[in-house]
């Protein structure tokens, strides 16, 4: 349940677009359903303005938890923060808490003239470590899946996305398979669905697993991830937009 929670994720290969497609005072809260569950969980990203070392950064704000009947058997929350500096596009920093059956407290720390992640977990320091970073721009699963409305794809094309899985950077490759109509509590949309794999290197963690993820944009302006979806090998959990706030337009 917690990896679900956290993992709602032909031409030319390009790196995906550096600007945040995140807008301060935008936000997106969804309904997790799983197997029976309807109500499993709820996913709320939001974006705020945040500063670092004088320059004008973005704090993207991912909460996690469980609800309903499925909180009472197993209860989780949980709170990612990414900070980007919005002049280069590059997330400088990520943390992550939760206080479910597992508790996680880690950050993540990039140096990109070096091409490293420097890893702390403060629950289990032992793992600490500092990571080489391959080719691209590190983000979360989350922000990553957030990040796919910006890409302007069309079936048939792909885009490559370097994804942080706590101090593992994960290789993908995000495929445009086609398009389809999703219907909604906010209404129905026209959607492209993105379905990243790994490809570049050997197939790890939940990708070895035989996991598959997939992600629903919408074809209108606002170019909205109306739906996440994790396939396991025992079900599948869906996160299912259901609040949408748009950017805050300067004054």
């Amino acid at each position: 349940m917690r990896l679900l929670l956290l993992c709602l994720l032909c031409t030319t290969p390009a790196y995906a677009d550096l600007r945040l497609a995140l807008g301060v005072g935008e936000s997106f809260t969804y309904r997790v359903g799983f197997s029976i569950f309807s109500n499993a969980g709820e996913i709320k990203i939001t974006a705020a303005p945040e500063t670092n070392d004088k320059q004008p950064c973005i704090l993207a704000v991912t909460t996690t938890s469980t609800r309903g009947f499925v909180r009472s058997f197993y209860p989780f929350d949980a709170r990612a923060e990414s900070v980007y500096n919005l002049r280069t596009g590059h997330m400088l920093a990520h943390t992550e808490r939760s206080n479910g059956k597992k508790p996680t407290d880690t950050m993540l720390t990039f140096d990109y003239d070096k091409r490293t992640a420097d890893y702390r977990n403060l629950v289990h320091p032992e793992k600490s470590q500092v990571v080489p970073l391959p080719a691209g721009d590190p983000m979360d699963l989350i922000s990553t899946l957030v990040q796919a409305r910006a890409w302007n794809l069309k079936p048939g094309e792909q885009v490559d996305a370097l994804v942080m899985f706590e101090e593992e950077p994960y290789e993908l490759t995000f495929h445009a398979e086609g398009y389809e109509k999703i219907k909604t509590s906010l209404g129905t949309f026209n959607t492209l669905v993105l379905v990243p794999r790994m490809e570049k290197t050997p197939p790890k963690g939940m990708f070895k697993r035989g996991s598959t993820v997939r992600v629903w944009i919408s074809q209108d302006e606002r170019h909205l991830p109306v739906k996440f979806e994790v396939e396991f090998k025992f079900g599948s959990g869906v996160a299912t937009l259901v609040k949408y706030q748009p950017p805050v337009t300067p004054n």
